[in-house]
């Protein structure tokens, strides 16, 4: 896949597009994506993806703008594994503000990206003051010669599936609704890097993963896979959060204590897969009262494991029987 920063004045080749903010690449986003590979096989051009950063709500607003559930790298790599040869990663700024819905279609959709079919959602707005709209988008279609198609609301269990309700889930530590939106265990990725081997000291050696994150969408202890260490994924506990027992940091961090493991990690890039929330996070009235809860953490994290291939065993096990 290829990531342009920046958007032609006149674009080499046409493409078929689709535009959002894509933070999660849940199960809706899955499904415009295969709207789109569809259409660009059928046209013979390059599946494209137009994607802003910072979020427009992180650029107004940053202190109520909501949490990310993916890094721009995250995304990045979720949007090259569902079929995208090109992302044009726009740097939503001022300039970029000031854009009126007509400069948006004639010298960014036409010119720039000579944009031959485009898929956006129902509710989809563009331009200064969000003055573009679809309707907009299809009275100009045949002038600049695309094709617009709108993408409904997808639903799942009666839930209409966003990247808010993707977030909700994770707050109320409902793990597996939130992986039911998302098609995919919720994770974070980062490269693991030293920290002050606290835990290591309080005999759970732990890997400190560097995350991308400023404020996460999710806190707390948790029974997790990660990847990057070998061909299948590794169990482990994790805690995220400001480790308040020891001392209270200003940025979260993410620890993973890996089961049955004991091998130099550092400089490994991780993704951690949250399968299933244990707690939240607590402050304890000492380190020997937390060792304590660690103990426990790690019990029930095996304990969670077991009873996952308890349930394995048994579905297989009935699916022989049919």
């Amino acid at each position: 896949m290829r990531v342009f920063r920046s958007l032609p004045v006149a674009a080499a080749s046409p493409v078929a597009l689709t535009i959002g903010n894509f933070d999660g690449v849940h199960i809706g986003h899955q499904a415009m994506l295969a709207r789109l590979n569809d259409a660009a096989r059928e046209l013979g051009v390059p599946p494209c993806v137009m994607t802003f950063e910072p979020h427009p709500r992180e650029f107004f607003a940053p202190d109520k703008a909501p949490t990310r559930l993916t890094s721009l790298r995250e995304k990045l790599e979720l949007l090259a594994r569902f079929g995208v040869e090109r992302v044009h990663v726009c740097r939503f700024n001022f300039e970029f503000a000031k854009t009126t819905p007509e400069d948006f279609i004639d010298r960014i959709l036409h010119r720039g990206l000579a944009a031959r079919w485009i898929l956006v959602g129902d509710d989809f707005r563009f331009g200064a003051r969000r003055g573009g709209d679809l309707a907009m988008l299809k009275q100009t279609a045949g002038r600049c010669g695309f094709e617009v198609q709108a993408m409904a609301s997808v639903m799942a269990d009666g839930l209409r599936v966003s990247s808010t309700a993707v977030r909700e889930a994770l707050v109320a530590g409902d793990m597996r609704l939130a992986q039911r939106l998302l098609g995919r265990p919720y994770s974070i990725s980062g490269r693991v890097v030293s920290g002050d081997r606290l835990g290591r000291k309080l005999g759970f050696p732990t890997a400190n993963v560097l995350m991308k994150h400023n404020r996460p969408a999710l806190s707390g202890i948790y029974a997790v896979e990660v990847h990057g260490l070998g061909t299948q994924p590794l169990r482990g506990a994790a805690s995220l959060g400001v480790r308040p027992t020891v001392t209270s940091i200003p940025r979260p961090c993410l620890e993973v204590h890996l089961l049955d493991f004991d091998r130099d990690i550092y400089g490994a890039h991780l993704q951690v897969d949250f399968l299933h929330k244990l707690r939240d996070e607590e402050k304890y009235a000492d380190i020997e009262t937390l060792k304590r809860q660690i103990r426990v953490d790690i019990e029930n994290t095996k304990a969670f494991f077991n009873r996952q291939v308890a349930k394995t065993a048994k579905r297989k096990q009935a699916s022989d029987k049919g």
